[in-house]
């Protein structure tokens, strides 16, 4: 029988149990598919910790983007057929060998593009696209800071960026991560530990400061991403790695430069198919054409998700990390 990694309580890395896991048949509208690989994002941890609860209650099989085969197609799919590579982000569900999945909620891996990279960019690559094309439209010229350089959407981000004429800033914790962060698209990487990003940014910049700020930190970086803003500046909080935002008063925004703030989430920006389609196919192209590339830095077995989990957490990973059915 297929397996899975199931959640039945919250805790750390010991409560991911390796389980049988009967994925059932294709419903209308649904197809089967069987994993050939798993991508690893701190979304997991969430939902893992009780951070994020449990969509459906427990027991929960997490992870929110794989690749995979087409092993059988539900009734009224006729865009897909069995053998086609498919890819895909979705709130849970995909660390199992099988997974049965709505047809709509899958694109297409075109060729070129391996499972295994395509595992790894869904959630992170769409991630960076609805960041840098549509919560901030990134232009030539502007200047951006981007808290955990050297993390899995960093690291796509940091590329994009740059290919957009952005001057591209980041943030990391050791030389290792600097140095990787500018191998992928940024021009200047901080180190947090060391030095004051603020200080920092106010340097790089001359005191001008950065158009928008991407925050998937949370906690430890606030409020003092907001002083990396220049008057009317956009702050992005798309995460929260050291904990959540503490409660803030608004008039904050207005005191540090009648700053814009939002919070934004993936499923939201890609809930619709026709927003969802064209978010893949402009990652799908910038990679194919060389402009980002993506690059698995750590595989784990997918029954060796705990010490995965305990690494990510840990900080003892960078880029990308893919969990091998």
């Amino acid at each position: 029988m297929p397996k899975a990694i199931r959640i039945h309580a919250n805790g750390g890395p010991e409560v991911l149990a390796y389980e049988d896991a009967d994925p059932g048949r294709p419903g209308s509208g649904q197809i089967l598919i069987r994993h050939t690989a798993i991508g690893l994002n701190f979304i997991d941890v969430y939902h893992r910790t009780g951070l994020y609860p449990p969509p459906g209650g427990f027991p929960l099989i997490p992870g929110s983007e794989a690749a995979g085969v087409v092993l059988e197609v539900g009734q009224g799919v006729d865009w897909l057929k069995p053998g086609d590579r498919i890819a895909y982000s979705t709130n849970v569900g995909a660390y199992a060998e099988q997974r049965v999945i709505a047809a709509d909620r899958v694109v297409k891996i075109p060729d070129g593009i391996s499972d295994e990279q395509a595992a790894a960019m869904m959630l992170k690559g769409m991630t960076a696209e609805y960041l840098l094309r549509r919560t901030f439209k990134v232009k030539a010229g502007d200047t951006i800071l981007f808290h955990a350089a050297a993390g899995g959407v960093g690291l796509i981000l940091g590329q994009w960026a740059k290919h957009l004429g952005a001057t591209v800033i980041g943030t990391a914790s050791s030389t290792d991560k600097i140095e990787l962060a500018k191998e992928h698209g940024f021009d200047h990487v901080i180190n947090y530990k060391e030095q004051d990003f603020v200080a920092g940014v106010a340097a790089i910049t001359g005191g001008s400061k950065c158009d928008v700020v991407y925050d998937s930190v949370g906690n430890d970086t606030f409020p003092a991403s907001l002083d990396c803003l220049k008057p009317l500046g956009m702050f992005v909080s798309f995460g929260q790695s050291s904990g959540p935002i503490p409660p803030f008063s608004m008039s904050l925004l207005a005191q540090k430069g009648s700053l814009f703030a939002t919070r934004p989430t993936l499923f939201v920006y890609n809930a619709k198919r026709e927003d969802l389609d064209a978010s893949a196919a402009a990652l799908f192209e910038v990679v194919l054409s060389g402009a980002v590339k993506v690059k698995i830095n750590q595989r784990y077995a997918l029954k060796d998700v705990g010490k995965a989990h305990s690494d990510l957490e840990g900080r003892r990973t960078t880029g990308t990390t893919i969990l091998i059915p």
